[in-house]
């Protein structure tokens, strides 16, 4: 297959308006694209609704298939477009255009399996390739390596937070105890857990002086805690700062987020 994508063969052009939006037919195809993911999951959540499934059930399943055929169609024409098919099939976009088509098939054996189609509302995702805008994917790429450079900061910082949740949940139940409400150790480490969140239920609170000030204390902790993640992500997206990137998507992998001079591809080394 991969020899068949040639610049100038169907192939290449068909690739470009499905894939790209910088020329006006990709851009009009990604603009129908998600007109018509917008209106498919507006049929699934029609039908969901008892007074106009009752009135309008057999003009929405008539539409939800459809939806299902076009959608269908569209996906084996990206799996025909790209050098290696299995690849784009297991990346995160092909796997949700997978998504948004089965349940529909999965409804002839399994009534109900077509709610499930409210998951092509995930694909709306494609609207920052029509943009096109390169400050959203230079954007884009500062935060995704950002996290990716922060990940172990935060498990580090996670695990320690747990540590404390755990010690101060058990500490506790031993304080309060059953006739409190504290009525065993994995109970006090969900309040403790909603207390260091700060979110505070109230559906479980402390009733003794040293158990209020346990409590007031890990409030507190809560607020500084908040701060610590956002701290670690800010100073690795400083550092992640870096030249504009170019919005083409490789012919391969269909992944984003080259550099403007690149030639090959920076995920699977094949050429742009």
């Amino acid at each position: 297959m991969s020899d068949s994508l040639q610049p100038g063969s169907w192939r290449a052009r068909l690739h470009e308006i499905i894939f790209e939006a910088d020329t006006p037919a990709g851009r009009t195809f990604d603009l129908l694209l998600i007109l018509t993911i917008l209106l498919s999951t507006l049929a699934v959540m029609l039908e969901s609704m008892q007074g106009i499934r009752q009135n309008w059930s057999q003009e929405i399943r008539i539409a939800e298939w459809g939806f299902t055929i076009l959608f269908t169609f569209e996906y084996i024409l990206r799996l025909v477009t790209v050098r290696r098919p299995l690849r784009y099939a297991t990346s995160f976009f092909g796997v949700v255009d997978l998504l948004a088509v089965l349940p529909t098939y999965i409804s002839l054996v399994l009534p109900g399996a077509q709610y499930l189609l409210v998951l092509r509302f995930l694909r709306i995702l494609r609207v920052f390739r029509v943009l096109k805008l390169a400050l959203y994917l230079k954007e884009g790429e500062i935060i995704l390596r950002a996290l990716r450079g922060s990940q172990r900061k935060i498990t580090v910082f996670l695990f320690g937070v747990l540590s404390a949740i755990l010690i101060l949940g058990s500490l506790m139940y031993m304080i309060e105890g059953e006739a409190n409400g504290f009525t065993s150790i994995p109970k006090s480490i969900y309040w403790a857990i909603v207390t260091m969140t700060t979110v505070g239920y109230g559906d479980i609170a402390p009733q003794t002086t040293i158990g209020q000030f346990l409590a007031a204390c890990m409030m507190i902790l809560g607020y500084s805690i908040i701060a610590v993640p956002t701290g670690i992500v800010s100073v690795e997206m400083r550092g992640a700062m870096k030249d504009k990137v170019s919005t083409q998507a490789c012919p391969s992998c269909s992944k984003e987020g080259h550099d403007v001079e690149a030639r090959y591809c920076k995920h699977c080394g094949s050429p742009l």
